[in-house]
C-alpha cells in the first residue's frame, strides 16, 4: 500500500479575478487520487490521505508519483497551476518507511518556477509476499531513478563506481560489493527452501547485441560456458555486432552446488589467429541470477573487462539475458525496450569485480540557434491576437533543446515566438565514464501548448570521434614488432583526451521547411530516424568534460564572458557555389516538367523568404522518352547552370585535412582492389609481387608526404582541433613505421592484405571530421511544385582550397556521377528516381577568380518572362486569361513586367528584349519513340432511357477535354500509319468498346466509368487507337530540332503545362518567352556570374502590394544561368555484358528470369531474356553507334560516367521486379588505334542496399574519328538477329568440362510448409546446364537415391574467377503436380574438385583410391548460412564429385 498525505500549499498563484479554488491530483502508474477543492485560498490545507493499492506488486527504484495542483473549475477544464514529480527510490530500497517531502517546489507548464510549494508525506508498507518484476531496474541501483527532470543521485560517496571484496563477486551497477554479498546471502535464505538433492535445471544464455568492442576490422564471436558445456554463436562483422542468439543448458545438480558454478561469457576476435584474440570476459555466478526477481536477468548490459588486467578498463558492452528455471518455474516474457535510444543504460549495466567506472560531469554549453522553420499556423497567432496576446507571424516557432544521454534528460529554457533562439545556457550531465552510450542526442523542439511538442531538428555528438582513450593506436605495429620510437614515449606524445567539442555550430537535417498544417508524411526523420532531406537550422554549443566535483545544478546561465569569447567563433565568410548539370537520365516516372533546385543551408532554397532570392534552380524541362525504357532532360548543348552565394565559418584548416586523408585512403582502396582481383585471377607470383609492393610503395610515400595542415593563427580554433591533429600525426607515422616493417619483414602476399585493410579502417576513423560547421549541398528534384527526390553532397567534396592541390574535394571543379533518392524510401535505392551528371565547385569567393580554371563552356546569364494570350470568339487576346497575367514567369503564376526589370549590382543589359522559344517545354508525346499509338476517345450522350447521340465534343482525350476527330488527325511528317482507327476492347468495356458513367453536378463530366450499361446512365465514351511507326530505322535520341512557330508561339488546349509548337484547332491559350542578356559591367571571365545575387530589382513602384513583392522572393524574377558548348563529340559505346552469379530468386520456383536494362547517359539498351536461372550467361555485346557527349575529351577520359546495369526478372504475368542495380566504369580510348582491350570483372550487384549476387561485365568507350568507322573494332559475330556476341579476347576462354557428381542419400530433412518431405529429388545446375537425379519414393523407408551417378557436360571458363557456381536443389514430388524446392546449396570455387585428365593412369587411379578411402564430405544445406534463396530448409546431402 503507498499513502500520500497532503499537507498544505502555499504561495499559489492569484487568478485575474480573485484566488483560485485549489486541488491537488495524485498520479502513480496511470492511476489518479484527488483531494477535495478549497474555496479562494493562495495558502489552502488539505490534510488528507489518498491510497493507491499495489495489488502485491513491490515498488521498484524508478518509482515515482506526479502531484499536480490546479484550479478547479465548475464549468469547464481545470486550470493548472503547479506540478511537481518525487520519487520514491528510497521507499523502494526499504532506507526509509516514510518520505516526508516538505517545501516540494511547484514548476509551471514550462519548467520554470512558480514560488509555489507543496507539503507531502509518502508512506509505504511493502507487501508479504511481492509479484518479482523481472523488468525493474535492479535494486540499490544508483542511477534508476534519474530522468530528465533531475532525481537523486546516490552513491555520490563511491565516486569511482563499486569494488568487489570477495573474489568473484559481481556488485550490481555501481554497488559496493558489500552491499551485494548481504544481498546475495539474503537470496541464500530463501534458497534453502529447494531441497537439497539433485534437481533438473534449465539455464537460458541470450546473447542480444555488443557495443564498442575494440579493435578495427574484427570478427567477433562470443562463448558462453556453463557447467561444462560451452555454446558459440555465429561469427559477425563490426564493433557493433548485433547477434539475438539463444542457448540451453540442461543441468542435473544439487542447488549448492548449482548456484556456485560460473556463467562465464567471452568475447573472441576471429579473425585474429594470434594468442590475443580474447577481446573481453565476464563471469557471475548462477546464484547472482537465480536470487533476481523473476530468477532472471532481462535484456541488461554487461562490461567486458581484461580477465588479466582488471583495472584496463571496459573492452566492450554485451546485451545478455539470462534465466535459471527450475522444474515447475514459469520463466518471465521477456519485452523490447520501445525506444532503446531513451533506455537508462547505465542503471542497466553490471560490472565484474575490480572494475571500476568514474564519475564525470559533462559540461554542455548551448548558446544559439539559428535558421529554425515555421512550425506554427498562422491561424494560432490570429486565435492569440483576438484574446489581447501578442502576435509575431515572422517567427512562429516556439523552439527549445533537449539534451538526451544513457536515460537521461535535461532541456533548455522555451523561447516563444523566435526563429534565431539565444538560450545560452550551460547543461550539466553527470554521467559515469567511459560509458557505454556512445552519442549525445541533441533535438530541438517546438513547444505547443494545447498537442504535443513537435520535433524541428535531431543531431548528435559521437563521443567516438570527439574523445579518444589513446589505445585505438598501440597495435598498429604489433604483427612486425615493437617500433623502435614506441619505448621512449614520454607524457608529451600521448595522444587520449576526454570528450570536448566546439564551440562550433552542428547542422541540423529533417523533413523539407516548408511548413503545412497537414501531418508531416516524413516527421521521423526530425527525430533523427533516417537520413534527413533537407536542412532544419543549426546550434552553436561547446562541451567540455570535469572529472572532479559535482554539478549543484542541472541547468544555469552561461557566464557573460564565456559569450563574449564565443562571438569570435561566429564569424562568416561569403562562400561562392555553382553547379553545371551536364545530363540527367534514368527517369522512369514521367509527368509534369522537372526542375532541380540547388541549396546550402537556407541559401537556394526557393520557398524560404529569409534569403535574398538567388539562380538556385533550373529551368523547368520535359523529359523525352530514350528510345528503349528510360526517359531524359533534353538540354543538349545548353547546360542549367545555378548560382548560389552564402555565408559560413571558415574550417578550411579541418576540412583541408579531411581531403588530403581521404586522397591517401582512395589510392589504397584502389590498389587493395586491384591485389584482390589478381589474387582471385590466380596470376603469378612474382605479378602479385609487382603489384603489393607498388601497393605498400605507394602507402609509405603517401604517408611520407603526408603534412596535416599546421593550425597556428588559423580562426575558430578549439582545443579539439589540437587534439586531432595530434592523434592524426601520432597514427600516421605509427602506420607508417608499420608499412617500412612490412615491407622488409613480409612473406607472403595475402597474409599482409589483414594488416593493410586494418590500415584503411583506421584511416577512414582519422578521416572523420566533428567539427564541420558547414552543412551539406543538397540537391532536390522537383515536378511542378511538389518535391519529388533529393541528394546530399558533403561540401567538403566539392570544396576548393589553395592549401594544396589534394586539399581540395576529390569533385571540386569535377564532374561526378549523382544517384538521386526518394525520401524515406523503404525500398532503399530499389528505383532511381534520376541520374545526374553535374559539376559543382564551393569556394571562398576571395577565391573565386580560380573558379575560371576549372569552368568549361561559355556561361550566359538571361532575363526572362512570357506573354500570354487566349483564345476568345476567334481573336487572341489578353481578355480570356483567367488567372493568368500578361507578363508572367514560366508557371503563369507571378505577375512581371518587362519595364520593371533591373539588373542586380555589377551587370547591365546586354541588348534588347527578345522572343526565344523554350524547346524543352513543348511536349510531344512521341518523342523519342520509334513506334507510337494515338489515341483518342469518341463521347456520346442521352437523356435517362433515351436515344445515345454524338456528344458536344465528340472526341475528347483521357480528361475530357477538347481532342481533334478521326478524320482530322494527320501522321506527322517522318511517321507512317500501321493500321486504320480500331476500337480498344482490352479494357473494362462492353463488346463494341464503350463505358459508361453520370456527372455529379457541380461536374460536368463522370469521374468513374463502369463496362455495363444501366438505365440512368447518360454519357458513355470508347477509346479509338491507332499505331503509327517512324519510316527511318533505329532511333537515335539526340538534340530534338521541333519546327517552332515564326512568332515564337507555343500552343496548349488548357492552361498547364503541356505546350507544342504547331497550332491545333482545339487549341484555346498560347504563349511565348521574352529574354534579354545580361554581361557583367566591371569583371571577365566565368567567376562574373558569383555577382547574380538577388532577384532582378523591381522598381518601387511596383512595390506597393505585398502581395507582389513576396512573390519576388519566390526565385520568379531571378535570372537564368546556362552553360552552352560549342562542340561535341561522338563516341562509341559497347557494353559487354558476360554473365552473373548468385542473383536473387523472384519466382516461386526459387529462380527468375533475368535480364538487364544498360544505361548510358541519355541512352540504353536490353539485354535477352535467360530463363530459370539464377546464374545467367548472356555473352552479349551491347553497341551504342553514335553518343553525343559535350566537355572536354581528355575530362572524360579521367572520368568517365559510369555504365549502369539494372537487372529485373521477367514476369508473363504483372510487372518486371527489380533485382538489384550494378555500375561499370567504361574504358575510355581517345585514340581508337590504341591496342588495349577491356577485361571483364566481376561488379556487385546491390539490392536495397545489399549484397544480392555480381555481374560479370566490361566497357570501352571510342571516342570517333569525324566520319571515319574504319578505325572501330570488328564487329563481334551474331547468334541472332541484333544480338551481338562478347568478342574473342574479352570473353573468357572455355573448355568442355565434365562434371561427375556421386549422389548418395539425403538425412536430417526438416518440413517444409508444415508437410514432411516424402519423394524428393536433386537438381543440380551448372553453365545453364541441369541434370536431375532419380526420385526417392520413400525418404522415411529408404534415404538413398536409387543411382549414385550423375554426369553433366558444360563449357566452363578456364580461369577459375570466371567460373559460375554449381547450384544443388532439393526438389520433393508432392500431389497435384507440385514440385516445390524445399532445399538449395550453392558452391561458389569449383578448383578443389578440379582434376586433369592427362595425367598418367597410375596417378589418376592413386587420386581415384584416395578419395574413395577419404571421408564423405557433408554439404549442410543451411539457407541462413548459405546463400538465402528460400525460408529455412536445412539438411544434409552426402555426395563428392570431381571435374
Amino acid at each position: 500500500m503507498l499513502r500520500v498525505v497532503v499537507e498544505s500549499a502555499a504561495g499559489l498563484p492569484k487568478k485575474k479575478l480573485g484566488n483560485p479554488d485549489p486541488i491537488t491530483t495524485i498520479v502513480f502508474k496511470d492511476e489518479k487520487n484527488k483531494t477535495k477543492f478549497i474555496d479562494r485560498e493562495t495558502n489552502p490545507v488539505w490534510n488528507e490521505v489518498l491510497e493507491f493499492d499495489l495489488k502485491g506488486v513491490a515498488l521498484d527504484s524508478s518509482s515515482f508519483i506526479d502531484v499536480i495542483v490546479k484550479d478547479y473549475e465548475t464549468i469547464g477544464k481545470d486550470k493548472f497551476l503547479g506540478a511537481a514529480k518525487v520519487y520514491l527510490k528510497e521507499l523502494a530500497t526499504g532506507q526509509l518507511k516514510s518520505l516526508p517531502s516538505k517545501n516540494l517546489p511547484l514548476l509551471g507548464e514550462k519548467g520554470q518556477s512558480t514560488g509555489a510549494i507543496i507539503n507531502l508525506v509518502i508512506g509505504y508498507e511493502p507487501p508479504a509476499t511481492g509479484i518479482p518484476n523481472p523488468n525493474a531496474h535492479a535494486d540499490g541501483d544508483p542511477a534508476a531513478g534519474d530522468t530528465g527532470d533531475g532525481g537523486e543521485e546516490g552513491d555520490e560517496d563511491y565516486t569511482d563506481g563499486g569494488h568487489g571484496d570477495a573474489p568473484g563477486s559481481v556488485p550490481s551497477p555501481g554497488q559496493p560489493g558489500k552491499q551485494l554479498q548481504k544481498r546475495i546471502g539474503k537470496g541464500r535464505n530463501r534458497q534453502r527452501t529447494l531441497a537439497n538433492k539433485p534437481q533438473d535445471f534449465q539455464i537460458r544464455v541470450r546473447v542480444i547485441e555488443g557495443r564498442q568492442f575494440p579493435g578495427n576490422n574484427i570478427k567477433p564471436v562470443v562463448k558462453v560456458n556453463v557447467c561444462g558445456q560451452t555454446h558459440r554463436t555465429r561469427i559477425r562483422r563490426g564493433n557493433n555486432p548485433f547477434f539475438d542468439e539463444i542457448f540451453f543448458y540442461n543441468v542435473n545438480m544439487m542447488p549448492s552446488d548449482l548456484f556456485d558454478e560460473d556463467i562465464s561469457i567471452r568475447v573472441y576476435d576471429s579473425y585474429s589467429l594470434r594468442a590475443d584474440s580474447l577481446m573481453g570476459e565476464f563471469k557471475l555466478h548462477v546464484g547472482y541470477v537465480y536470487d533476481e526477481p523473476g530468477h532472471a536477468i532481462m535484456r541488461k548490459w554487461i562490461l567486458l573487462s581484461d580477465p588479466d588486467d582488471s583495472s584496463s578498463g571496459a573492452r566492450g558492452y554485451l546485451k545478455v539475458s539470462m534465466f535459471v528455471v527450475g522444474t515447475g518455474d514459469e520463466p518471465p516474457v521477456e519485452k523490447r525496450e520501445q525506444n532503446e535510444e531513451e533506455d537508462d543504460l547505465e542503471s542497466n549495466l553490471l560490472l565484474p569485480a575490480g572494475v571500476t567506472l568514474r564519475w564525470v560531469t559533462f559540461v554542455l554549453k548551448v548558446f544559439r540557434a539559428e535558421d529554425i522553420p515555421q512550425m506554427d499556423d498562422a491561424f494560432v497567432q490570429s486565435v492569440k491576437e483576438i484574446f489581447g496576446a501578442d502576435s509575431d507571424k515572422k517567427n512562429l516557432v516556439d523552439p527549445f533543446l533537449e539534451v538526451s544521454f544513457a536515460g537521461k534528460k535535461i532541456c533548455t529554457k522555451i523561447l516563444e515566438k523566435n526563429a534565431n533562439p539565444e538560450w545560452n545556457q550551460l547543461i550539466n550531465l553527470q554521467v559515469k565514464f567511459p560509458s557505454m552510450c556512445e552519442r549525445i542526442k541533441l533535438s530541438i523542439f517546438d513547444w505547443d501548448r494545447l498537442t504535443r511538442n513537435d520535433a524541428i531538428g535531431t543531431t548528435f555528438l559521437n563521443l567516438t570521434k570527439i574523445a579518444s582513450s589513446g589505445g585505438e593506436i598501440e597495435d598498429a605495429h604489433e604483427r612486425y614488432g615493437p617500433s623502435p620510437t614506441s619505448e621512449a614515449n614520454t607524457g608529451d606524445s600521448e595522444v587520449g583526451f576526454l570528450p570536448a567539442f566546439g564551440p562550433c555550430y552542428i547542422n541540423l537535417y529533417g523533413s523539407p521547411r516548408e511548413f503545412t498544417g497537414l501531418p508531416d508524411p516524413y516527421d521521423e526523420l526530425n527525430f533523427g530516424q533516417g537520413e534527413g532531406v533537407a536542412y532544419r537550422g543549426r546550434v552553436l554549443v561547446e562541451l567540455s568534460t570535469l572529472l572532479d566535483g559535482k554539478a549543484d545544478k542541472k541547468v544555469e546561465d552561461i557566464p557573460r564572458d564565456d559569450i563574449l569569447v564565443a562571438q569570435k567563433y561566429q564569424r562568416r565568410r561569403k562562400y561562392s557555389l555553382c553547379a553545371v548539370f551536364h545530363t540527367a537520365n534514368m527517369i522512369q516516372d514521367t509527368g509534369e516538367p522537372i526542375q532541380f533546385e540547388v541549396s546550402i543551408g537556407n541559401y537556394g532554397n526557393k520557398f524560404d523568404s529569409t534569403c535574398k532570392p538567388l539562380a538556385s534552380t533550373t529551368q523547368y524541362t520535359c523529359a523525352v522518352f530514350d528510345g528503349n525504357f528510360y526517359y531524359y532532360l533534353p538540354w543538349a548543348n545548353k547546360k542549367p547552370v545555378v548560382i548560389i552565394t552564402s555565408y559560413w565559418e571558415d574550417v578550411s584548416h579541418r576540412l583541408d585535412s579531411v581531403n588530403l586523408m581521404l586522397c591517401v585512403i582512395e589510392r589504397l582502396e584502389s590498389n587493395i582492389t586491384t591485389l584482390k582481383t589478381a589474387l582471385q585471377a590466380k596470376v603469378s607470383e612474382t605479378r602479385l609481387a609487382e603489384l603489393w609492393l607498388k601497393l605498400v610503395n605507394q602507402f609509405i610515400d603517401d604517408l611520407t608526404s603526408f603534412n596535416v595542415p599546421d593550425l597556428e593563427g588559423k580562426p575558430n580554433l578549439t582545443s579539439l582541433d589540437m587534439q586531432i591533429r595530434k592523434l592524426r600525426t601520432s597514427t600516421i607515422e605509427r602506420i607508417r613505421d608499420s608499412a617500412r616493417r612490412m615491407k622488409e619483414e613480409a612473406t607472403d602476399v595475402k597474409a599482409t592484405l589483414v594488416d593493410i585493410e586494418d590500415w584503411l579502417e583506421r584511416l577512414k576513423e582519422l578521416a572523420e571530421e566533428p567539427q564541420n560547421s558547414i552543412p551539406d549541398v543538397i540537391i532536390w528534384m522537383l515536378r511542378g511544385e511538389k518535391r519529388v527526390a533529393f541528394a546530399r553532397v558533403p561540401a567538403h567534396t566539392i570544396l576548393y582550397s589553395t592549401y594544396d592541390d589534394q586539399a581540395s574535394g576529390k569533385y571540386s571543379g569535377k564532374t561526378q556521377t549523382v544517384f538521386m533518392q526518394y525520401p524515406m524510401d523503404k525500398n532503399k535505392g530499389l528505383k532511381i528516381p534520376v541520374v545526374l551528371r553535374v559539376n559543382m565547385w564551393l569556394g571562398l569567393s576571395a577565391h573565386e577568380k580560380k573558379f575560371n580554371n576549372f569552368s568549361d563552356g561559355t556561361f550566359s546569364v538571361f532575363a526572362e518572362m512570357y506573354e500570354n494570350q487566349a483564345l476568345v470568339f476567334g481573336n487572341w487576346g489578353t481578355t480570356g486569361l483567367v488567372g493568368r497575367h500578361k507578363f508572367s514567369d514560366v508557371t503563369g503564376k507571378i505577375k512581371l513586367k518587362r519595364e520593371s526589370f533591373m539588373p542586380p549590382q555589377g551587370w547591365e543589359w546586354e541588348g534588347d528584349w527578345f522572343v526565344d522559344p523554350e524547346k524543352n517545354l513543348l511536349s510531344e508525346a512521341d518523342a523519342g519513340h520509334t513506334e507510337f499509338t494515338d489515341e483518342v476517345y469518341q463521347n456520346e450522350t442521352r437523356f435517362p432511357g433515351g436515344e445515345w447521340k454524338q456528344a458536344e465534343m465528340a472526341f475528347t482525350d483521357v480528361n475530357g477535354e477538347k481532342a481533334l476527330g478521326l478524320n482530322e488527325i494527320e501522321c506527322p511528317s517522318g511517321w507512317q500509319w500501321e493500321d486504320q482507327w480500331t476500337c480498344d476492347t482490352n479494357r473494362a468495356v462492353d463488346e463494341k468498346g464503350w463505358e459508361y458513367g453520370i456527372t455529379i453536378p457541380p461536374d460536368d463530366k463522370p469521374k468513374s466509368w463502369v463496362s455495363a450499361e444501366k438505365m440512368y446512365h447518360i454519357h458513355r465514351r470508347r477509346r479509338m487507337i491507332r499505331p503509327r511507326k517512324k519510316v527511318s530505322g533505329a532511333h537515335v535520341p539526340v538534340e530534338r530540332k521541333d519546327v517552332v512557330d515564326r512568332e515564337g508561339w507555343e500552343y496548349s488546349s488548357l492552361i498547364g503545362w503541356k505546350f507544342h509548337s504547331k497550332l491545333r484547332s482545339t487549341d484555346t491559350f498560347r504563349r511565348r518567352r521574352w529574354r534579354r542578356k545580361m554581361a557583367p559591367s566591371d569583371r571577365l571571365g566565368a567567376s562574373a556570374i558569383f555577382k547574380l545575387e538577388g532577384a532582378l530589382g523591381i522598381e518601387e513602384e511596383d512595390k506597393s502590394s505585398k502581395k507582389e513583392t513576396a512573390t519576388s522572393l519566390f526565385g520568379a524574377n531571378t535570372p537564368t544561368v546556362s552553360c552552352s558548348f560549342d562542340k561535341s563529340y561522338i563516341y562509341h559505346l559497347r557494353v559487354y555484358v558476360y554473365q552473373a552469379r548468385n542473383l536473387l530468386a523472384m519466382d516461386k520456383d526459387s529462380f527468375s528470369d533475368p535480364y538487364a536494362h544498360v544505361s548510358f547517359l541519355h541512352l540504353s539498351k536490353t539485354s535477352e531474356i535467360i530463363k530459370a536461372t539464377l546464374n545467367p550467361t548472356w555473352d552479349q555485346t551491347l553497341i551504342f553507334n553514335d553518343v553525343e557527349i559535350y566537355g572536354d575529351p581528355q575530362t572524360i577520359s579521367h572520368n568517365p560516367p559510369y555504365v549502369v546495369l539494372e537487372l529485373y526478372d521477367a514476369d508473363q504475368v504483372g510487372k518486371d521486379e527489380a533485382m538489384g542495380r550494378s555500375m561499370c566504369p567504361p574504358l575510355v580510348k581517345l585514340n581508337p588505334g590504341m591496342d588495349i582491350s577491356p577485361k571483364l570483372l566481376w561488379y556487385p550487384v546491390k539490392h536495397k542496399g545489399k549484397i544480392a549476387g555480381e555481374v560479370l561485365v566490361a566497357a570501352e568507350l571510342i571516342l570517333k574519328n569525324t566520319g571515319d568507322e574504319t578505325d572501330l573494332p570488328i564487329v563481334p559475330p551474331k547468334r541472332a538477329e541484333q544480338l551481338y556476341m562478347v568478342p574473342q579476347g574479352i570473353r573468357p576462354v572455355v573448355q568442355l568440362t565434365a562434371i561427375e557428381i556421386l549422389t548418395w542419400g539425403l538425412r536430417n530433412m526438416k518440413t517444409y510448409q508444415l508437410a514432411a518431405i516424402s519423394s524428393p529429388s536433386l537438381i543440380i545446375q551448372c553453365g545453364g546446364e541441369t541434370v536431375q537425379s532419380a526420385v526417392i519414393k520413400n525418404l522415411k523407408r529408404n534415404p538413398n537415391f536409387p543411382g549414385s551417378v550423375l554426369f553433366l557436360k558444360v563449357l566452363l571458363p578456364k580461369e577459375e574467377m570466371y567460373t559460375p557456381p554449381i547450384v544443388i536443389k532439393v526438389i520433393d514430388h508432392r500431389p497435384f503436380g507440385r514440385k516445390p524446392v524445399v532445399g538449395q546449396c550453392t558452391i561458389d570455387s569449383l578448383e578443389e574438385f578440379r582434376c586433369d585428365p592427362y595425367v598418367t593412369k597410375a596417378e589418376v587411379a592413386m587420386s581415384s583410391k584416395v578419395a574413395l578411402m577419404s571421408a564423405p564430405r557433408d554439404v549442410i544445406i543451411d539457407i541462413e548460412d548459405r546463400r538465402p534463396l528460400l525460408e529455412a530448409q536445412v539438411g544434409r546431402i552426402w555426395w563428392m564429385f570431381e571435374l
